[in-house]
């Protein structure tokens, strides 16, 4: 299937085959349920004490590279797309690798790590006495206070980032997000797989073969 493309519609299939905004919206809200304990525990964790950051950090990363990286390597998806019923293929067909799979996240990896890392500059110029004393909201406040700069440069970028992959994804047939771009990959209905891999196969079964002279 190298070089190949999924195909844009199949053959007595009239709904559209490929993932759009709504079912891309409804796996993130269900991963966004099924983390809600683990988030609700680091917060819980970073917030009693400076310290709790600095030894969290790795860990969180760490589970969230599991999470978003892994996962998408062994089984195709999030949990939360599973659910929906949605699979990530790469644009040929084929099951993602885990090349694909780091990077569908490398930006927002990347972000990630850049907003933890100005976290702990922040934190590491914090008043110890004073951030044990502020309420959880505060203290995510006065955090934010001791770098605006950087903190403002991972809104705006993190902005432009989700504003510009909401923005691909409604205007390309194949509903691919930048994402999908950078790693060739689709996101596509499960149910439609074995039928797509077997369209194309016939398609290339059909191609000529080339006559060397």
């Amino acid at each position: 299937m190298t070089n190949k493309k999924t195909p844009l519609t199949l053959p007595g299939v009239s709904e559209n085959i490929y993932a759009g905004f709504w079912l891309r919206l409804g796996s993130l809200l269900l991963d966004a349920l099924i983390l809600a304990p683990v988030i609700i525990l680091i917060l819980y964790l970073n917030s009693t004490s400076k310290n709790a950051y600095l030894i969290t950090f790795l860990p969180n990363l760490a589970f969230v590279v599991w999470y978003r990286v892994y996962l998408v390597k062994k089984y195709g998806g999030t949990p939360g797309k599973l659910i929906m019923g949605i699979k990530i293929l790469k644009i040929d067909g084929s099951d993602v690798t885990l090349k694909e799979a780091i990077l569908r996240e490398i930006v927002t990896l990347c972000l990630t790590v850049f907003v933890s890392i100005v976290t702990i500059l922040s934190l590491m110029k914090a008043s110890e006495a004073y951030y044990d004393s502020l309420s959880w909201l505060t203290k995510q406040q006065y955090i934010a206070s001791l770098s605006p700069v950087l903190f403002l440069v991972y809104t705006w970028l993190s902005n432009l980032w989700t504003y510009g992959e909401l923005i691909v994804l409604l205007f390309n047939k194949r509903k691919r997000a930048i994402h999908d771009f950078i790693a060739k990959t689709v996101i596509v209905r499960a149910l439609y797989i074995d039928k797509l891999r077997a369209a194309m196969a016939e398609e290339e079964d059909m191609q000529p073969i080339p006559i060397k002279s």
